[in-house]
Formats: C-alpha cells, structure tokens, sequence
C-alpha cells in the first residue's frame, strides 16, 4: 500500500515528451549486476580481477607441473575453490535481493503531481 510520488520538471519534459516517451517506454527501475546467462562468467571475470585469487590461482596452476608441484593437485585448488564459491554465493544472493527490491519498486503504485 506504500505510494511512489513523482514530480516531474516540466519545463522541459514536455518539449521532449515524444522523444523521452519513446526512448524511456519501459520506465522501470533495474540495479541488479547479472542476468542468469552472464552470471558464471561475468562473476569470474571479476573475482580474478582481485589480486588474492589470481595468486591462489598462480598455485594452482604452479601444481600442475611435476617438478615444482608441493601439493597435491587437487589441495592446490581447493583454497581457491572455497574463496570463488563463498564469494560467489554472496554475489548471488545480493543480487538476488536487489533484483526482489527492484520488483517491488516497479510494481507499486505511483502518483504523479503535475501543475
């Protein structure tokens, strides 16, 4: 039951109407960063962006080579695999919560003051 109220700027709103009319057509609010195809490597892309998991990575991939290999290979990955999938979890469900919050705001009812 909760009310948008908009005031619009009229003085040039109205010369454009067509044109914002047109342009903006959808008028609806969206923050969330993914949609579900761009998820994985939109995220992946920016979690090796960050300097810890590209070291966490660099050893993973220093464990693959026989002669320098410390680890076993798959002890190697599992640090990094926790890191990606916790930080990946959280980026989910955040965008999950922003994609809710954003259904609730385009869906409530707006009033419009006007001269």
């Amino acid at each position: 039951n909760k009310w948008r109220i908009v005031f619009p700027n009229n003085g040039r709103q109205w010369k454009d109407w067509k044109q914002a009319s047109a342009f903006y057509s959808g008028n609806r609010i969206q923050t969330t960063k993914y949609t579900w195809f761009t998820f994985l490597p939109q995220n992946l892309f920016e979690q090796f962006h960050r300097l810890g998991n590209l070291y966490f990575f660099f050893l993973v991939v220093l464990n693959w080579f026989p002669q320098v290999e410390v680890f076993h290979r798959e002890i190697a990955m599992l640090p990094l695999i926790v890191v990606l999938l916790a930080s990946m979890s959280k980026d989910a469900i955040e965008d999950y919560r922003k994609y809710r919050f954003d259904k609730t705001i385009n869906f409530s009812k707006t009033r419009v003051y006007d001269k």
